[in-house]
């Protein structure tokens, strides 16, 4: 959903198939319940701190930016949600991950370990959710379980294709185990990982090549970039 523009409260939405079904069956079983707000719109580089008339128009240029309409594809609506962290954060918090990229041939051992971390933050007691995209690629596995384990603080929007085909574990870290297929010769997806108590988020590529069991070398390790 999104704002008709920035001098009203109107506010816009295209439903889901799913929405839809539920307010055309006409027994209030359409309600919501969540939202999220998201500023993708918003540069926060034309904040002006030297405008000659004051503070009061530091934002005027981005308080009169127009406001992005609905956005049907959601898997580009919502990429980078609000969230409400405590009054005396001075800095937000950053997910780090060693690696940006894992890649595999099929067989590959025992797969590869993803452990990140939180910039800017101490307290990962919560751990953080892995949801791998396609699990026709690889699949997951928690590896160490975190001590006070809840949902992401921000949610993961997916298609509804990859709702189908997703997967996620929560924990500290998570083991990425390669699958096998038949064809193409190469299938690549992605992996989000939330932290579920500050929502940052980052993602990692997931390429698996298919292994030709009659070649030497056949079923390598997974390497990671």
């Amino acid at each position: 959903m999104g704002f008709l523009n920035n001098t009203t409260i109107t506010i816009d939405a295209i439903l889901t198939k799913r929405g839809r079904e539920l307010l055309a069956r006409g027994r209030n079983e359409f309600a919501v319940t969540k939202f999220a707000i998201a500023d993708d719109e918003v540069d926060y580089r034309l904040w002006d701190t030297s405008h000659p008339n004051g503070t009061n128009y530091y934002g005027a240029v981005i308080e009169n930016m127009p406001l992005l309409e609905p956005v049907p594809d959601e898997t580009q609506a919502l990429k980078y949600k609000l969230v409400t962290l405590p009054k005396e954060t001075s800095r937000l918090p950053i997910l780090d991950v060693a690696v940006s990229t894992l890649a595999f041939a099929q067989g590959g051992g025992n797969g590869d370990l993803l452990a990140p971390g939180t910039l800017n933050s101490t307290d990962s007691e919560q751990g953080y959710t892995f949801i791998i995209h396609d699990t026709t690629v690889a699949t997951l596995q928690a590896a160490q379980a975190a001590p006070s384990p809840s949902a992401p603080l921000v949610p993961v929007t997916l298609s509804d294709e990859e709702l189908t085909q997703s997967q996620n574990v929560s924990g500290l870290t998570a083991r990425v185990l390669p699958q096998v297929f038949t064809s193409p010769n190469q299938k690549s997806t992605q992996i989000t990982i939330v932290g579920n108590q500050t929502g940052a988020t980052t993602t990692v590529s997931v390429t698996v090549k298919k292994t030709n069991l009659g070649s030497p070398g056949g079923g390598s390790a997974g390497s990671a970039t």
